[in-house]
């Protein structure tokens, strides 16, 4: 049979030997050692999400385990694995790339809704059988809904604290980023974070409720309250952190040794006292908040960035629920200097694409350029101005 175009080049899984592009990924050593780590933990089926523990929008190589397992490198997807099965759902915009990735290991679920999920879970899993999940990748509103679809079913839903995944991708797996934490120049943020986290205070003493706490989960609120910055995901200038602010102390997990002396000092320069930022292990999160919550105390957190995991530790008659952190709301809250830093920003990158939208001009018309290296030249333009950190995501590059 003529080669397909390699646009349309997808498996075939109804020949005998399938037929699997060089895009696909041979998957069989890896599921073979998820499943056994499975048998191990008594698992009948293993959810495994697209997302990390910060319900991040990007996520790092580490965090990748579903393009692990199943070989599909889509922003968005969930796989289940069984002793004998394993599936994929993804949305629309995914289909073609998971026919060019997944081998024949794999089924394509064209849907994304955790019904759809649970339903194929119902068949796959006897009655009885134990459905696990790691809990710090979930969200509380995505544990709540397979929650639902698993009800009175007489199958279980099980968090397990060990990753799965992660025990079967063992030591190939991308090791955390040790680049460095630094601050951000004063002259970029408009207020200190000794400032910041006075009014965080102050919003806790106005909320009705008298939260002791509030607990920052989303790698971004950690970043903006501390005027720090970091490279842990692509495109994002952040880092893995967790923030337990109190009303009079400041915990902050991160991993410390990447700190630069500068960002180390300013941290540590209220101690001690009550705008002393005490640093912990990244890991230590949980014991903390267990220990915490042992307390009379009411935790205020945001439910869009914390996990299942963190979530279920705190009693529920301690906890402050709301769709975002006041964090977050001071965030999106823009301060002068701050929106003329903006402004600043925007006339730095218009330069940029000026320059791009020349060199198009007169390179097009030699037959010279493809999409590929425009985007390449646009990266390059970018870069070359004051300040540039890089994109904020990959240059989306299309003619015709």
């Amino acid at each position: 049979p003529q080669a397909p175009s390699t646009r349309n080049d997808i498996r075939d899984c109804s020949v005998d030997p399938p037929y699997l592009p060089p895009t696909a990924t041979d998957t069989t050593a890896r599921l073979a050692a998820l499943r056994g780590t499975m048998r191990t933990h008594g698992a009948h089926a293993y959810i495994v999400p697209s997302t990390d523990a910060h319900m991040s929008e990007y996520i790092s190589e580490r965090d990748a385990r579903l393009g692990w397992l199943t070989g599909f490198t889509g922003s968005a997807g969930t796989a289940v694995v069984t002793q004998d099965k394993a599936a994929l759902w993804t949305d629309s915009r995914y289909w073609t790339q998971a026919e060019r990735e997944l081998d024949c290991n794999w089924e394509l679920q064209r849907t994304t809704s955790i019904e759809s999920i649970g339903m194929w879970i119902l068949k796959a899993v006897p009655a009885r059988g134990n459905v696990s999940l790691d809990p710090f990748l979930f969200s509380i509103d995505t544990w709540n809904s397979y929650s639902r679809a698993l009800h009175g079913s007489g199958r279980t839903l099980i968090p397990l604290e060990t990753n799965l995944v992660d025990q079967a991708w063992g030591h190939q797996r991308p090791l955390p980023s040790s680049s460095e934490i630094y601050s951000l120049p004063a002259e970029f943020t408009g207020s200190s974070w000794q400032e910041k986290v006075v009014g965080i205070r102050q919003r806790m003493e106005q909320h009705v409720r008298r939260p002791t706490a509030v607990l920052l989960s989303g790698l971004e609120e950690t970043a903006w309250l501390f005027n720090l910055r970091g490279d842990d995901i692509p495109y994002n200038p952040v880092f893995y952190s967790y923030t337990l602010l109190t009303n009079t102390t400041i915990s902050l997990f991160l991993e410390g040794s990447r700190l630069s002396a500068a960002a180390r000092e300013s941290l540590r320069s209220g101690c001690p006292g009550p705008l002393c930022v005490e640093l912990q292990e990244y890991g230590q999160v949980s014991a903390h908040l267990r220990h915490y919550t042992q307390g009379n105390v009411t935790v205020w957190l945001g439910t869009e960035y914390t996990t299942y995991g963190l979530y279920g530790i705190i009693p529920q008659e301690k906890l402050l629920e709301e769709n975002y952190s006041p964090v977050m709301m001071a965030k999106a809250v823009k301060n002068a200097h701050e929106q003329e830093m903006l402004r600043a920003a925007h006339v730095r990158d218009a330069v940029a694409v000026i320059q791009y939208l020349l060199w198009l001009e007169k390179t097009v018309p030699q037959g010279q350029v493809d999409e590929f290296l425009g985007a390449q030249h646009i990266d390059t333009l970018r870069c070359a101005q004051e300040h540039s950190r890089g994109p904020s995501f990959q240059s989306i590059s299309a003619s015709g």
